[in-house]
């Protein structure tokens, strides 16, 4: 099985830049058995709508994950209640709108898809481990033996390398987002889960994590709230493809993907 993971999607440039490498992607790669996005920031640089969802679900992506910004629209929720191929952290409390994970379904093929929320310096929230062993109970009820890709949508790259310790050998892939920077990280731990602490951000690249600079700087010198403008300078695509044995869902390799697109 081969996935392309696509980091927080920012805006409109972030779907612009999404909706033109999808195909250049699909080729270069042979095709992908699922196309995943971390959408938490797709609309307007905060949140998600009916209308992009369905955007982007006419691109070609099977499935979405989120994280703290999926609250930011709350026209959202009823959608987020009832669409079983968007999903939020596992981890936030009983009666939230949404489930934690889900599996996806394409050609006869399934995946597992679990999305979590770290907490250090992050709101607080249940644990993630534990949550992660709840869900992966359930997801094994739902579909035994499916290759699962977990999304943590952490800040601290040492609650995400601890939590794919946790889980390496019981989830294919653990993909780490939320800090919009894409690390150099990528390994297979050695019971055959694939990790990287950030896959990045879809986006422009110009500003600071996919917001115009000049909207920026002034929060930091005053501290007083600022209405920050999605930037569209520079724009790139940050992703992961990921290799899985079908018979054993161990990963047999994660690449990251860093490329810039022309929008002209």
């Amino acid at each position: 099985m081969r996935i392309l993971f696509v980091g927080d999607v920012v805006g409109s440039p972030g779907r612009r830049v999404l909706a033109k490498s999808l195909s250049s992607l699909n080729a270069r790669w042979e095709g992908f058995d699922f196309v995943v996005v971390n959408c938490e920031n797709a609309a307007a640089g905060k949140g998600m709508t009916g209308k992009i969802m369905e955007e982007l679900l006419a691109m070609g992506v099977d499935g979405m994950t989120s994280g703290n910004h999926i609250w930011d629209k709350n026209i959202f929720y009823p959608i987020l209640a009832s669409e079983t191929r968007v999903i939020r952290p596992a981890n936030y409390p009983p009666g939230c709108p949404g489930a934690g994970y889900t599996v996806l379904e394409r050609d006869g093929k399934k995946l597992g898809l679990l999305n979590l929320q770290g907490r250090i310096f992050m709101p607080p929230l249940d644990c993630p481990f534990r949550a992660a062993d709840r869900a992966l109970a359930d997801l094994e009820k739902m579909a035994s033996n499916v290759p699962v890709l977990v999304d943590f949508h952490a800040e601290a790259t040492s609650e995400k390398k601890a939590l794919a310790a946790y889980l390496d050998g019981r989830v294919s892939a653990l993909a780490g987002t939320h800090t919009h920077v894409q690390t150099a990280d990528e390994q297979v731990l050695p019971g055959g889960t694939a990790y990287i602490s950030d896959v990045g951000m879809t986006g422009g690249h110009g500003g600071i994590i996919g917001v115009k600079t000049e909207t920026v700087i002034p929060r930091y010198l005053t501290g007083l709230p600022a209405k920050f403008e999605v930037c569209d300078a520079d724009p790139r695509i940050n992703a992961v493809v990921i290799d899985i044995d079908d018979d054993s869902c161990r990963a047999l390799n994660l690449v990251r993907v860093s490329e810039r697109v022309d929008l002209s």
